[in-house]
């Protein structure tokens, strides 16, 4: 009887100590993130931008231990803001164990991806594309967006317009779904406050000559001009602006178009030009305060708009998983869901209906700082003020 009883307290005993195993192989499950970007095509600035933001974000959380224990790895492919190519890099991430997504840049190649999170079991945290469909028309369950998209971006515009003079504006975009999107609810801003566009322009990506375009808003007699452009494309429509007089000749503003980077590129053709801010590193947060400092500390430069926002999304993933307290995609989603988060910009809640973070935004224009041009916030508007309409179709969670 005695040694029946011995045996089967081993047997438990192993038991327990496999199950033990089992839990401890489990909490030290890596964290495996998945960042399809643009590291060569026109957003290769913005995709360089993008790893930054992700290795520094992974390397801070690794330093303490991971994320709630998980060690946080990561790894990339070149997507060349090219959708179908962007699917395809996504689709070779999750196959090679990285299920949750992160970094696309053009708007395309997010709605790409974003009807194959159930297929794949992952999820995609959009930290740059703004085309309103992603949390709108398209929405799915495995998506969700930290950064602005471009319906919040027309609402911060919409002050600014009521109080300037100028009625008559020309639309300069790019011809992809942001470019589309947002030149349309420019449109419509501009209407609203009494104006009228009286030329829309959409220019195809990778543009070298803007000489063309430049020409039509001149003859167009617009009294200002939108520019939804980024990256390669900004720069070149900038440099040529100036040249050719335009910048000089009448107002010039935009979103995505002079960002940190784009500014230092374009130096003083960058001067005086007006634009949406969607994150600064200047904002007043004890957060965001040792979030630069950190960064500078490494980087010896501030971060960038997308840097901000990146990292942003990465706090987002990281306190998801925590509070998941596992790292399988649809546990994370679920916390993730109708959560709010300590972030770099105060306490922000993804919405529930359409997993769209709810955040303020920003309007500025570029100016000297310390002997720097930057852009400059010179109004906030408030996440209720800017939060968009939810159109989303998905069932909720």
């Amino acid at each position: 009887m005695r040694k029946g009883v011995t045996a089967l307290t081993a047997t438990l005993g192993t038991a327990v100590f496999g199950a033990a195993l089992v839990g401890s192989a489990l909490a030290a499950d890596p964290l495996k993130i998945g960042v399809p970007t643009d590291l060569s095509g026109t957003y290769a600035t913005l995709g360089e931008e993008v790893m930054r933001a992700v290795r520094f974000a992974t390397e801070e959380a690794n330093a303490k231990g991971g994320v709630a224990g998980h060690k946080v790895e990561i790894k990339s492919y070149d997507t060349e803001a090219k959708p179908e190519l962007a699917r395809r890099q996504a689709e070779k991430l999750v196959s090679e164990g990285y299920p949750i997504l992160t970094g696309l840049i053009a708007s395309g190649e997010g709605l790409a991806i974003a009807p194959l999170m159930e297929r794949w079991g992952s999820i995609y945290v959009s930290t740059i594309n703004k085309a309103d469909e992603l949390t709108g028309a398209n929405c799915v369950p495995g998506v969700f967006r930290v950064n602005t998209q471009s319906a919040m971006d027309a609402a911060t515009v919409k002050p600014w317009l009521s109080q300037r003079k100028e009625k008559k504006w020309a639309i300069v975009a790019i011809d992809i779904a942001w470019g589309r999107g947002s030149g349309k609810l420019f449109k419509e801003a501009v209407g609203s406050a009494g104006g009228q566009v009286v030329a829309e322009l959409y220019t195809p990506a990778n543009s070298n000559d803007f000489a063309p375009y430049i020409e039509q808003v001149k003859k167009s007699g617009a009294e200002g001009v939108w520019v939804v452009l980024a990256g390669r494309d900004a720069v070149n429509f900038a440099q040529q602006s100036k040249q050719f007089g335009l910048t000089d000749a009448i107002t010039v503003a935009g979103v995505s178009f002079t960002t940190d980077g784009t500014v230092k590129t374009l130096g003083e053709a960058a001067k005086g030009v007006y634009g949406i801010i969607n994150y600064s590193s200047t904002l007043d947060t004890p957060e965001n305060k040792a979030f630069v400092d950190a960064w500078v500390a490494k980087y010896k430069v501030p971060p960038t708009n997308f840097e901000g926002e990146t990292y942003l999304g990465m706090q987002v993933i990281f306190q998801s998983v925590a509070a998941a307290k596992s790292v399988k995609p649809a546990d994370v989603a679920k916390a993730m869901s109708g959560r709010t988060f300590d972030t770099i910009m105060g306490k922000l809640t993804v919405r529930k209906e359409d997993h769209q973070l709810l955040k303020p935004n920003y309007f500025g224009v570029v100016e000297s700082v310390g002997g720097q041009l930057r852009p400059v916030i010179k109004t906030t508007v408030s996440a209720q003020d800017v939060a968009p309409a939810v159109t989303c179709k998905m069932a909720t969670n």
